[in-house]
């Protein structure tokens, strides 16, 4: 904690080392009594995160958002606390992070996308916040081995998927290489371990080896009159890892385990240099890559070669600029850290101008699930880099064709595309691009628009999503005529009017979710499919009838009973269904609710939704015989250390019961406690105590019951 002390000391001065030195001792107050599942002060952790941000070489608003992170979410301060201590632009960044803190991705694919999605809506609104969450995913990442086991799988592979890879499309390689490794560390240890030790037995002989490049270069340079640093670095495992498993190889095949970095002054030197190194060295075909004319998508430049020695083992080079350099290794950090010295405000925009790109075309994708693969494959996906007439490098990824082009120009010139020349010669507006290709797009101002059947070959995530614009905002109003109609035969559907459901603020929050400004946004967004219309509607009823006291939202299940199994005094001739909200069984006390155009609905009596229900709705009702001969679905969820334990206590019991299940969901509330809901079929309230009590048995169950939404 003292480190975070003498760096905020050492790097910042003035209005921001007092902000500074006020958010330490904030954080420290809240945090103070906290502990973390190593049993160190909780506050460590906060000031690691700082640490982290600082040696990225982050602004002083940045460092206070990293101290504060966990306040609103951990302690008892509020969101105004923090406004009136630390201002708006603090506040912004800590309840950001808090709200990707609150993210668990679970194994549901929906829950996952649009979990993912909130992501790169943080990362629209300011940068900065990922930069904070990143940082605290890494210090999180380097004390995981407090974690079980299956928490430690569950992030590890959290990380590799989403975090690493933001890492690297930000350009911040430092903190996306240690993740990786970190991960390699727990999802497969065995070959972990086998790096660490097998790379170490040999690090004496490599380094003696990469000292003698390095020599070597030294004297190019000094011949050649040219000032410049050369070093060597050795690569991370995970990288190495990937290489052995792509290629099939043994450590012993990998002979580029150290690349040497040369750092000159000039974008000229490093071109003269590669000619000087190729001079004395052999270069291996096709390992020569120019990043310095064709920068990656994270604007990293640099020449990379593979030479052979006079001895005939291959290494690596990379040649760059100091300024090269910077970006390489602190990315998109780096406008931050050398903003007096270099760049402008518009160099940061273009750095992240891919994330608010996929923001701006989200409403093109179908839904969350399609944003995020789309959104994965530009992350994933490997460059093919093509010229216009005029020299420009377009990148796009491998298997592009002159439409994925067009579009990557710009909207117009790929809604108004009629043909395509690729090296002087006219090609099928299918063709698959090659590396290297000039490709010229022809136009017409007469043209219709996009054709539909594009989407059926292009790659690009943002051509695709274009397309999809296109058509959504040709057909807007009836759209949003049809979205509208949708969610009021939805709404009606449920037995509720959509007029009444939907108020401003029942609106505000469903915008909070989905990113809509405007109802009729929301409603073309319904009737072009972007979102579903259960979507909107779970998300504005949920706040009706929190906001508005309502008697119950009705969920029967989906086998049909006839209603022999019940009698209910007065009544005949009505369709009967069994709340899912409180999962009534023979043995419980019930009661009939008579809904709108849905008939009767049997509840126990002591759910919680008939708490405001009308006297006049309520019906008794009584189980008869026949209910001995039907099974009937129960709601329950345990409590455990982990996942495992309360897995296993449930398999054995319902195995002792000869029970099924219908359904298990399982997930973490922020103690780290497991929480597991099943649904099993069961023939009375005596079966359900039964299993509750073989459940509650096992000495690693912390609780368990049955369950009342």
């Amino acid at each position: 904690m003292d480190a975070i002390l003498m760096k905020i000391y050492e790097y910042y001065t003035g209005e921001d080392r007092d902000m500074l030195l006020h958010a330490y001792d904030y954080a420290k107050a809240a945090h103070e009594n906290q502990k973390r599942a190593s049993g160190e002060p909780y506050f460590i952790h906060p000031c690691a995160v700082a640490e982290i941000l600082v040696e990225l070489g982050l602004d002083a608003e940045t460092i206070a958002g990293a101290l504060l992170h966990d306040v609103i979410e951990d302690t008892p301060s509020t969101e105004e606390d923090i406004r009136r201590e630390f201002g708006e632009n603090v506040l912004s960044l800590v309840s950001g992070v808090t709200k990707l803190d609150k993210i668990v991705f679970k194994s549901e694919e929906e829950e996952e996308a649009e979990n993912f999605r909130k992501i790169f809506i943080a990362m629209a609104k300011d940068i900065r916040v990922i930069i904070i969450k990143l940082a605290d995913r890494l210090h999180n990442m380097r004390s995981l081995n407090y974690l079980s086991p299956e928490r430690q799988q569950k992030m590890a592979k959290e990380t590799l998927d989403i975090y690493a890879p933001i890492a690297g499309r930000l350009g911040i390689s430092q903190v996306k290489c240690e993740l990786e490794d970190l991960c390699l560390k727990y999802l497969d240890p065995a070959a972990f371990e086998y790096l660490v030790e097998n790379i170490h037995q040999k690090l004496e002989e490599r380094n003696r080896f990469v000292d003698f490049v390095v020599r070597e270069i030294n004297d190019i340079l000094t011949e050649s009159g040219i000032h410049g640093e050369v070093f060597g670095r050795p690569k991370h495992f995970y990288s190495i890892y990937k290489k052995m498993k792509s290629k099939n190889k043994t450590l012993d095949q990998i002979y580029d385990l150290t690349a040497v970095r040369v750092i000159v002054a000039t974008v000229d030197e490093c071109y003269e240099v590669l000619g000087k190194i190729h001079k004395t060295w052999k270069p291996v075909p096709g390992r020569i890559k120019d990043y310095i004319a064709t920068p990656k998508p994270n604007l990293y430049q640099s020449l990379h070669t593979t030479v052979v020695t006079n001895f005939g083992q291959p290494f690596e080079i990379q040649i760059r600029t100091e300024e090269m350099h910077r970006t390489a290794e602190y990315g998109i950090a780096a406008h931050w850290k050398y903003k007096e010295q270099r760049e402008q405000e518009t160099s940061l925009d273009q750095r992240i101008a891919w994330v608010r790109e996929m923001m701006d075309l989200q409403g093109g994708f179908r839904d969350s699930r399609e944003f995020m693969d789309s959104v994965k494959e530009e992350l994933y996906s490997t460059e093919l880099l093509v010229f216009t007439p005029q020299s420009k490098v377009i990148s796009l990824p491998v298997g592009a064709t002159p439409v994925d082009f067009a579009y990557a120009i710009h909207s117009e010139v790929g809604n108004h595309c009629t043909g395509a020349k690729v090296n002087g010669k006219i090609v099928p507006l299918n063709s698959e691009l090659e590396l290297g290709d000039v490709v010229e797009i022809i136009t017409s101002p007469t043209s219709k628009g996009p054709s539909r059947d594009w989407l059926k070959f292009i790659k690009s995530p943002s051509a695709k999503a274009k397309i999809k614009t296109f058509y959504k905002k040709e057909t807007k109003e009836e759209n949003i005529r049809l979205g509208r109609s949708m969610l009021e035969e939805g709404a009606k559907r449920k037995g509720y009017v959509l007029s009444e459901i939907l108020t401003a603020e029942s609106f505000k929050k469903v915008s909070e979710k989905l990113a809509f400004d405007t109802q009729e946004e929301m409603f073309a967004a319904v009737g072009y499919g972007a979102v579903s219309v259960n979507q909107v509607l779970f998300k504005l009823i949920d706040y009706f009838r929190k906001e508005v006291p309502q008697p119950i939202e009705v969920r029967p299940f989906k086998e049909k009973h006839d209603g022999s199994a019940v009698t209910v005094k007065g009544m005949t001739g009505l369709l009967v269904s069994f709340a899912g909200c409180c999962s009534p069984v023979p043995g419980d006390d019930i009661v009939g609710f008579v809904t709108r155009g849905r008939g009767l609905v049997i509840h126990r009596r002591d759910c919680p939704n008939l708490r405001n229900a009308d006297p006049e709705r309520l019906q008794p009702a009584e189980w008869t015989d026949k209910s001995a001969q039907s099974r009937f679905k129960v709601a329950i969820v345990v409590y455990a250390e982990e996942q495992g334990a309360a897995l296993s206590a449930i398999s054995q019991s319902i195995t002792e019961m000869k029970l099924s299940i219908s359904s298990i969901n399982g997930r973490y509330d922020k103690n780290g406690d497991a929480i597991v809901e099943l649904t099993v079929s069961l023939p009375s309230k005596q079966d359900v105590e039964t299993l509750l009590g073989k459940i509650r048995a096992n000495p690693r169950i912390l609780d368990v019951h049955r369950m009342s939404n």
